[in-house]
């Protein structure tokens, strides 16, 4: 959640700040070793600071129903996304007996690749009939289900004011989608919006404001997992 650099100047603000302070070790027990056996699953490197943010991501989808990935290509943004779902899943098959352990089902789609009424729905000119959106479907669906089962939305593509805005409602304290026909539907506590994004140069205070944010840097990751994975 802290770029690198700024690390070290946090944790020396706390110790100035608290100097008797000891900040507890957390174990993550069987989340952890879940999700080191999901990257080898994948055949994929164990990285022991591209596992914390894994981890990272589970901790801010606690706290906030709205997230954002964010970082370059080839930086780990859909393993981390992907790993972290098999890892929850497996969790639950394996009888996994803490509540944030579920079953989770996720949805991709391109903000960008399709248009305004596509993503959100519109009215038929000639008809005056309504049709659903892709993101009204995906909600719709995740009404339904009444199982603790998480569904994650991810919206891979650039993030920008043209439609980010009609998310606000979705992303603050009400979790209410408001379509254009006056419809309302309020999010179950199960489903998470997140964003997959490269940066946030054209988004919005408001949008930003809303979200978590979990920022990956190359230097936790370097060339050389990359290398070894491929070869």
């Amino acid at each position: 959640k802290f770029l690198s650099f700024a690390l070290p100047l946090f944790s020396g603000i706390i110790s100035d700040l608290y100097p008797d302070a000891d900040v507890p070790f957390v174990d993550y027990g069987n989340l952890q070793k879940e999700i080191e056996n999901q990257l080898r699953l994948a055949r994929l490197q164990v990285v022991p600071a591209f596992v914390g943010k894994i981890i990272q991501l589970l901790e801010t989808q606690l706290v906030r129903h709205g997230v954002m990935v964010v970082g370059l290509t080839l930086i780990g943004k859909s393993t981390n996304i992907t790993i972290l779902s098999r890892a929850l899943s497996q969790l639950r098959k394996d009888e996994s007996k803490d509540p944030a352990h579920q079953l989770t089902k996720i949805f991709n789609l391109n903000p960008k690749s399709i248009t305004m009424e596509e993503l959100y729905g519109s009215f038929n000119l000639m008809t005056g009939e309504w049709t659903d959106g892709l993101v009204a479907i995906l909600v719709r669906e995740a009404v339904s289900d009444t199982t603790d089962n998480k569904k994650w939305v991810v919206f891979d593509g650039p993030v920008d004011a043209i439609w980010i805005e009609n998310m606000n409602t979705v992303l603050d304290d009400n979790k209410m989608l408001c379509l254009a026909n006056g419809e309302r539907i309020k999010l179950p506590p199960t489903m998470t919006m997140m964003f997959e994004v490269q940066d946030l140069k054209v988004a919005s205070p408001a949008t930003v404001s809303r979200c978590g944010m979990v920022y990956l840097e190359p230097v936790q990751l370097g060339w050389k997992p990359l290398i070894a994975s491929w070869a």
